[in-house]
C-alpha cells in the first residue's frame, strides 16, 4: 500500500513537471537562439572555425553516404545508355542499308550517263579555281547587304565571281581590294540570279529585296510551284555553276513567291570564292557608263 502511495505521488509530480517544461521550451529555445546570435557577432572567426571544423569531420560521412546514390544513378545512366546505343545501332543499320543501295543506284547512274556523254561527245565543264576566305565583318545596313572577307586580288579575287558555302549560294563579289573583298549577299537589292524550280524546270530568277527572304521573279503564272519547292542555280551566265542550293519557297501566292535561303548568313564565318575564268560579266566600275550617256 505504502508503495503505491509513492508511486502515485511521483508521478502527481512530474505532470506538473511536463507541463512547465512545455511552456517554457519556447521561451528557452528563443533564449539559446539569442545568444547564439550574439556569440556569432562577438566571436565570428572563432565560429567560422568551429563551423570549418564540423563541416570537415561531416564530409567524409556524407561521402560516404553519397556513393550508393552515385552508384545506383551511375547503374540507371548504364541502363539508359544501353537502350539509346541499341535503339541508335538498329537505326544505323536502317540507314547503311539504304546508303548501299542508294551507292548500287548511284554507281549504274555514274556508268550509264559516262556511257551517253561518250556517245553524244559531250564537252565536260572545266573545275573552277577555289579560294577559302574568312567573314571579317559585315558591312551591310538598311540600303545594301554585303559581307566583308579576307582575300582580295592577290589571291586571284575579281569582280563578279561566285561565292558559296557548304549550303548553298551566298552571293557575288562586288569589290576588291589587294587582301579583301566585299560580297554582295542574295539578298540585296541589287542581286539577280537565274536559278531553276527543281520540282517544275521551270526558270526563274531570285531577286534580292533587302530583306531575308528574297523574291522569285519572271516564274510563269500557271507554274505548280508549292511551298517547300527546292530552287537552285541554272548556270545561266558562267557566274554559278549548275544546280548548287539557293533556298525553299517559303511562301507561294498569286502576288508574290518568297524564297528562304539554305544559308544562314548572320552565322556565316567562312565563304568559298569559284572562279570559272569568265570575264565581263561585271565590268570595272570605270568602264559602266553613266545614267544619260551613250557610248
Amino acid at each position: 500500500m505504502a508503495k503505491r502511495n509513492a508511486s502515485m505521488s511521483v508521478a502527481g509530480l512530474a505532470v506538473p513537471v511536463r507541463i512547465w517544461a512545455q511552456r517554457f521550451a519556447f521561451l528557452a529555445l528563443l533564449a539559446l537562439a539569442f545568444a547564439l546570435m550574439l556569440l556569432s557577432k562577438a566571436e565570428t572567426g572563432a565560429l567560422q572555425q568551429a563551423r570549418v571544423v564540423i563541416v570537415d569531420s561531416v564530409a567524409p560521412v556524407l561521402s560516404v553516404l553519397s556513393r550508393p546514390v552515385e552508384a545506383g544513378q551511375n547503374v540507371s545512366r548504364s541502363v539508359k545508355s544501353f537502350f539509346i546505343v541499341h535503339a541508335e545501332n538498329d537505326r544505323l543499320r536502317q540507314e547503311n542499308d539504304r546508303l548501299l543501295r542508294w551507292m548500287q543506284t548511284a554507281r549504274q547512274l555514274e556508268v550509264e550517263n559516262a556511257t551517253l556523254r561518250a556517245q553524244l561527245e559531250y564537252v565536260p565543264e572545266s573545275a573552277p579555281r577555289a579560294v577559302t576566305a574568312r567573314v571579317i565583318a559585315d558591312t551591310g545596313g538598311a540600303f545594301y547587304h554585303s559581307l566583308l572577307i579576307n582575300a582580295g586580288a592577290r589571291h586571284f579575287v575579281q569582280r563578279g565571281q561566285a561565292v558559296v558555302s557548304q549550303a548553298g549560294v551566298v552571293g557575288r563579289v562586288a569589290e576588291v581590294g589587294d587582301r579583301s573583298a566585299r560580297v554582295l549577299l542574295l539578298t540585296d537589292l541589287n542581286s539577280r540570279i537565274p536559278a531553276i524550280v527543281e520540282s517544275t524546270g521551270d526558270r526563274v530568277i531570285v531577286t534580292g529585296n533587302n530583306t531575308n527572304w528574297p523574291s522569285v521573279t519572271y516564274l510563269a503564272s500557271n507554274s505548280p510551284v508549292s511551298v517547300g519547292d527546292r530552287v537552285v542555280t541554272s548556270g545561266h551566265g558562267g557566274v554559278f555553276p549548275p544546280g548548287l542550293p539557293i533556298g525553299m519557297i517559303s511562301e507561294a501566292s498569286e502576288s508574290r513567291i518568297v524564297l528562304q535561303p539554305t544559308v544562314e548568313i548572320a552565322r556565316l564565318s567562312e565563304a568559298r570564292i569559284l572562279d570559272y575564268g569568265v570575264e565581263g560579266i561585271l565590268p570595272p566600275p570605270e568602264q559602266v557608263p553613266a545614267v544619260g550617256t551613250t557610248q
